[in-house]
């Protein structure tokens, strides 16, 4: 009897250390499972906000102080160019990095980084020459973006004429 007694205490314990192991890894496998999915939304979250700067220049119009302000705002931004299209310059002028564009025939803009232009944002202020961005003015905001949907450029193309 008191064999038995002691057998039956064996087997109990490892029944319970069985049970006990394998409890630990369902939940050690749910819990990583819930880490993926986290960590997925938390990638999803973070483009978005990094792409919801670029909001604001969505097929908008926007004055010619936001031109600028975007100038100096992006202007040492990695793989990005801005466009800027003025009224005595309607061949635009790149800044930071220029852009290849290719148009599909929807309406959005995809681009690639073609190199770093030389173009000093400091134009864009000084009204002698042909890039002057006046403060006053409209212009038509456009993001461009690559095939895999980052946001690589922005252009601007004057809609008003300010005498």
């Amino acid at each position: 009897m008191n064999n038995a007694s002691s057998a039956l205490k064996v087997a109990a314990g490892i029944f319970l250390t069985i049970a006990l192991i394998t409890i630990v890894v369902i939940l050690f496998v749910s819990a990583q499972e819930a880490t993926k999915t986290a960590q997925n939304s938390f990638s999803d979250i973070q483009t978005e906000l990094s792409q919801a700067s670029f909001t604001v220049y969505d097929d908008t119009t926007v004055s010619g102080s936001q031109v600028t302000n975007a100038l100096r705002k992006f202007k040492d931004r990695d793989q990005f160019g801005i466009m800027v299209k003025t009224g005595k310059n309607s061949g635009g002028e790149w800044y930071g990095d220029v852009l290849i564009i290719n148009e599909p025939e929807t309406s959005e803009r995809y681009g690639s980084v073609n190199g770093q232009s030389y173009a000093a944002i400091s134009d864009a202020w000084n009204e002698r020459l042909n890039e002057y961005v006046n403060p006053s003015g409209k212009f038509k905001a456009k993001v461009v973006k690559d095939s895999s949907n980052v946001v690589r450029g922005l252009i601007f193309t004057q809609t008003t004429l300010i005498p």
